[in-house]
Formats: structure tokens, sequence, C-alpha cells
């Protein structure tokens, strides 16, 4: 690919319609394809701005669902597909998108360098043929897709059917133009693993080259390798691991027992040839049963996200642990032209400091959830908890699956989840800071499906009347070091070190960062449980602090491997690293009394 970096999936809607703006310019991004309300209304935004009639999918169709998601990737596929090849034969002259194709790539691009070779050359018949060699080698980014393999909500169709949501979604993308990846996340779902096996676009042809290709979203090596094997086993290959950080990225948090992102990455780099090797002698003798004879071994690449914030910090982690590409998010949510934000949240968001960022319980999912507390949809909450009417209206109900007052799912965010939640709590008879605790974790629950949606109704303005306004955004706490709103060109020429778009240039190194939100996660675990505290709990905890312990001493011998950097630089890390190991130990004694 053009460019080493992609746009993760950013909630449901911010980056619904990146590939629109940013493929041509060859940067890959994803879209996430839970939600086909949202996906059926920005198909026919962009159905009508290309003056075509929108022909509206029906709920009442049978796969109604699959048939939306389709018809926007097909959409989007067709638009991309346009802007690539006016691009192409643009001139090679200032303003175009061609130019600026070029501009935005790193220096070390063998592209960039036939580009600056065409602009030195003095003969008009050599720079025209460098030009055509040019536009013929120049590639579209990636319009890759998300399913989020945890909302996975049965619904019956036209005939009575339960159909997954999940599944679903999958067959929505199978069935599409794309040949791209499908990037799936949030931990192993078996039933959506297995549907895969039912598409023959995820087979390979005799060179290993496949139409549509599988990711895994993991957050450690373990958990890698046996989605993977499960997969193999039924002659599905995955193209690429792509390792996420489990608390420093946006979205749900999917903290890791203490494992660390360094210790982890070291180990896909260390064993990634062994791997590679066993997945392949379990997937060669599955494939053969479906009558494909393999010449070469299928690619595997590895690439890793989550709180990378400056240029050095990107060449190291693509250098040291030989990765493949890395993700930058979060950022984007400060660059208008490439992602879905309201102005009244990107005006909050670019002024926003540390503090307005949190990992909280706010999420249905109960999976811990990056959070703003300035965000529209906080304060509309905390509004509707004084008027005496908690909750929301639950009209998508995509994470409805609470069974415990009713016999149809509903969702922990609902209003009437959390009446008949609180009704309960009032007749427990507990002490008012108890019974305050329990109704803040009951209160503190935020509608996703409409809060992530929103964003791009408002500023497409396509929002109906009564919809509601309010926006939930889910940054990494690392966009707390950029402050302002930035184009497209600034945010890429920071990424490869042309600029500097950090607020503060004594930021803490990615891998410290990690290892603070670690700590505090787990102080703040201590806490929750100290009063009810056994043995079970408190061998966890002390497991979990001693990960965090090797993690450190594995930062401390990767220091002097940090040669892109200053001895100010490197001695600076190794005193933060020392203040981290120090916290650690205090909360020694109030864990092991316990035990």
């Amino acid at each position: 690919m053009s460019h080493t970096f992609h746009i993760p999936v950013l909630g449901l809607a911010y980056s619904v319609d990146t590939p629109i703006k940013v493929a041509r310019y060859g940067i890959s991004s994803v879209v996430s394809i839970v939600d086909d309300i949202l996906i059926e209304r920005m198909r026919q935004l962009y159905t009508e701005k290309n003056n075509e009639e929108f022909v509206p999918i029906d709920p009442k169709e049978t796969d109604f669902r699959s048939k939306r998601i389709t018809a926007y990737l097909n959409l989007v596929k067709k638009i991309v597909d346009k802007q690539f090849e006016t691009l192409r034969n643009e001139a090679f002259a200032e303003g175009t998108d061609i130019t600026r194709y070029f501009n935005l790539l790193p220096e070390s691009s063998p592209l960039k360098i036939k580009y600056h070779q065409m602009l030195n050359e003095g003969d008009a018949i050599k720079r025209i043929a460098i030009q055509n060699e040019l536009r013929n080698e120049i590639e579209k980014g990636e319009i890759q897709v998300n399913i989020m393999a945890k909302v996975d909500r049965m619904n019956p169709n036209t005939t009575g059917e339960q159909i997954s949501d999940a599944l679903s979604a999958l067959k929505g993308f199978a069935q599409s133009e794309l040949n791209t990846p499908v990037v799936l996340s949030a931990g192993m779902n078996p039933r959506l693993y297995s549907y895969l096996e039912n598409f023959q676009e995820f087979l390979p042809d005799q060179f290993s080259n496949f139409r549509k290709s599988i990711i895994l979203k993991v957050s450690d090596f373990r958990s890698a390798l046996i989605q993977a094997k499960f997969l193999a086993k039924k002659g599905l290959w995955v193209s690429e691991f792509r390792v996420e950080s489990g608390l420093n990225c946006g979205g749900h948090a999917f903290a890791t027992e203490g494992y660390l992102l360094g210790p982890i990455l070291e180990e896909f780099k260390t064993k990634k040839q062994e791997m590679i090797d066993e997945l392949y002698q379990i997937y060669s003798k599955a494939i053969e049963e479906k009558g494909i004879q393999l010449s070469i071994v299928p690619k595997l690449k590895i690439s890793v996200q989550g709180g990378i914030g400056t240029s050095d910090e990107n060449d190291f982690l693509m250098n040291h642990y030989q990765l493949d590409a890395t993700g930058w998010g979060s950022p984007f949510l400060l660059v208008p032209e490439a992602t879905n934000v309201d102005a009244e949240t990107l005006e909050l968001l670019s002024t926003a400091t540390h503090d307005d960022f949190y990992i909280s319980g706010s999420s249905p999912l109960g999976i811990p959830f990056n959070n703003f507390r300035k965000s529209t949809a906080e304060k509309q909450r905390l509004e509707r908890i004084a008027k005496g009417r908690p909750g929301s209206p639950c009209v998508k109900k995509f994470l409805s699956s609470n069974t415990e007052f009713t016999e149809q799912p509903i969702c922990t965010a609902s209003r009437e989840y959390q009446n008949l939640k609180i009704k309960q709590l009032q007749t427990e008879g507990l002490k008012p800071e108890e019974y305050q605790t329990k109704f803040e974790e009951i209160t503190e629950k935020l509608c996703l499906c409409e809060g992530l949606a929103a964003p791009a109704y408002l500023k497409n303005n396509i929002l109906k009347p009564k919809e509601s306004q309010a926006a939930v955004i889910c940054p990494g706490p690392n966009i707390a070091y950029f402050s302002g709103k930035f184009s497209l060109d600034e945010m890429v020429s920071h990424i490869y070190g042309k600029l500097n778009l950090l607020n503060d240039d004594n930021r803490p190194n990615l891998f410290v960062n990690e290892l603070n939100l670690y700590v505090e996660y787990l102080k703040k675990d201590i806490s929750r449980q100290i009063q009810e505290m056994n043995d079970k709990k408190a061998k966890y905890i002390i497991k979990f602090k001693e990960q965090l312990e090797n993690g450190i001493e594995y930062y401390k011998q990767l220091i002097p491997k940090i040669t892109d950097q200053t001895e100010v630089y490197r001695k600076k890390m190794f005193n933060e690293l020392l203040e981290i190991e120090e916290k650690l130990q205090n909360l020694n004694p109030v864990v092991e009394q316990r035990v």
C-alpha cells in the first residue's frame, strides 16, 4: 500500500464514510457495519449527492439488513473508484488531487522518490513518461469493514426466522463488490467465525490470493493463536493480526490481565514464523479438503494501534517489532475532512484536557468504555437524572441483551431497564452512600446506538425531527495531547514527522502512557473489590500486578534500543518507570493482607 498507517474504525458514525474522503489518496480506513439504519441514511445522502435516484430497502424485505449493508458498500466502492480514476487522469499541477496524493506520501516511499525524480526531470518527454508510470503505480486505500463480534443480537426476519446481527452484517459484506478485508473485533464469536466458511470469497486461489481477507483485532498473542487455529481448521486464513492496546485506545477498552503492549509485540515478533508454520499445517489440510492446492504459504501481517502519538514512536514500532503497519484513530477525530464529528463536539474535543477523558462503565455491553466528560450525551444523561427520568428511549435495540426483568431482552441504558432496576434497589435497605454508588452504576449507561450515530446526522444536516442531538464520543486518552482542528495534510505530516501537532513536548512515551493507565485501572479495581475481596480475586490482582512488573523490567531493557531518541528522553523514560514501579509497590499491602 501507499501508506504505512490506516485509520481504524471510529464508533458507528465517525468513520462510516471516511473511505469516500481519504481512499483516493491511498489511505486505508475502516467502516463499522453494525448499524444498518445509519448505513441506509448515509446511502441516501450519497446517492442524492451523486444526483441518482435513491431506492430504499424496506425493513419488511427479507434479509433487509444485509441488503442495506451490501448496497452501501457497493455505493462507497463506486464513488471511490470514480474519484480515483478522476485523480489518476489529472495534471501534475498545484492544487490537483494527484499532486496532493504524492505530497501526502512519506519521503521514504518509492513512489515519492520517483515523484521527486519526475519533478526534477528536465527533459519533457522523459517527465511525461515518468508521470505515466506514476499514474499506473498508485493505489487506492482499502475500504475495510469492521464487525464487533459481541454485538450479535438475534432478530426475527419477515418469516419469523431468528437472524443474528453479526452474521447478517458479514453476509452483507461478503455479497458486496469489495475485495478488501473484514476486521473482526471484540473477541471470539464461534457462530460468526463458523459462518465465514459459507462464503467462497474468503478462500484463496492456488497462489494464496484472496478476494476478501480476514483481519483479527487482538490484544494478546495467546488469544490470537486460539482464534486463528479455530478459523484455520475451517479452511480460513487470518491475513493480519491487528494488535490493539488494551486500555490506550478508543471505544471499548478490553483490559488484558496486565499484559502490556511492548511485551505482547515482542511475542508476536519472536513467534511469528512459528505461528505461521503451525497455522499453515492446520490450514493446508483443511483447504485441500475444499479442493484447493496451494503453491505459496499465505502472507500474515502484524500491525498495531492504540496510543501512538509521534512519528518517532510510529517508526520505532514499525522497525523494532518488524510490523507491516500502524493504526492512528482518535487524532483523526480532530480532522473534519476525514471524519464525522458534529461542530459542537468538535469544538469541545479540540479544547479538552486530560481530565476530560476517562474509562467508564457507560457501555450497555458491560465492557469498560472510553468516555468524554464534556460530550453532549453525558450532559443529556445528567439532565435526565436531575429530572427524575434516567435512561434513554430505546429505539434501535442493537444492544438489547438483558432479561433480568423482562422476557424480551432490553438494554441496560434504556429508561425501562433503569426504572425497574432502581425500584429493585430501593427495596434493598442500603445505607445512603451504598445506595448512591449503586444508583450511579445503574444510571451511568449511555445509549450508544443513538449517541454514536448522531454525529453523522448532525454534520451532514440529515437529523430528523425528534431525533436526539446528543453525541457520544469515545476517543482514546492519547487525544488529550492534541489540541485544535487539523487538515488531513497536517495530520498525515505529523504521522510522518514533517510536522509536530502535539500540545505538550513532554508527553511520555506511549508505553509509559499505557502502563500508567493499567496502574490506575488496577488501583480502581482494588478499591471496588476491597470490601468483598476473596482469595480468587486477590490472586487475580497479584498476578495482574506481577505482569505489570514484568512489563516494567522489559521496558527497562528496551530503553537502550530506542536509539532514535536523546539520552535525556531515555533517562526520563527510565525515571518514569521507576515512579510507576513505586506506585505498584504501594498497592501490595492492601491486597496481600486480604489473601
